[in-house]
């Protein structure tokens, strides 16, 4: 693995990039926080990750990180790469659809999509998993999660429609409705206390 010096300044092109994730406020239910970012995938490096509260519990965790290259990379097709990590606990049936891997591939594709946020060399995976507890363990019933893991060449340097995006996927994965659009109660049979 190469090694680099601490950089004196910053490249002008990661400098922006950096400015426009910052830039982008994410819906209300979306708590970023600045992290540690790796220091040996690419000269420079910013990282960010998120928890998805949804009536005050964490329903969903993510990190997206910004690499930059000036020499660029030849997989990146550019000098700039984003790369994500998200995971969120769901109910079990939802986690065994075997249309969950493709929807949940959407979600990401969908928000880059809607924010405009141009893109190139985007691969990825999303893995479905389900576990059920047993001895010491043992609690609550089955439950499964979805991860999604993905990386993709932004064609610029403005980063704040790809920082919407990834919150859009973000709160998908979550479950969040639409923003604007409020969730009814569920409803309780007739005669339930």
């Amino acid at each position: 693995m190469p090694t680099w010096p601490p950089p004196i300044a910053l490249p002008e092109t990661f400098a922006r990039a950096v400015a426009g994730l910052r830039s982008a406020a994410p819906r209300s239910e979306i708590v970023l926080e600045e992290v540690g970012a790796p220091q040996r995938l690419a000269p420079y490096s910013f990282a960010l990750s998120a928890a998805v509260l949804r009536d005050g519990d964490e329903v969903a965790t993510g990190r997206l990180i910004l690499l930059h290259d000036p020499a660029g990379h030849e997989a990146w097709q550019g000098t700039l790469r984003l790369v994500t990590y998200v995971t969120a606990e769901l109910e079990a049936d939802l986690a065994a659809d075997p249309l969950l891997p493709g929807v949940g591939w959407t979600w990401l594709t969908d928000a880059l999509d809607a924010q405009d946020a141009g893109h190139r060399a985007i691969g990825g995976t999303v893995t479905q998993t389900m576990s059920t507890r047993f001895g010491d363990l043992a609690g609550p019933p089955t439950a499964g999660d979805v991860e999604i893991r993905a990386s993709w060449t932004p064609v610029d340097d403005d980063l704040a429609p790809h920082l919407l995006a990834w919150c859009a996927m973000l709160a998908s994965t979550a479950g969040l409705p639409p923003p604007g659009v409020t969730a009814l109660p569920e409803r309780r049979p007739a005669g339930a206390a």
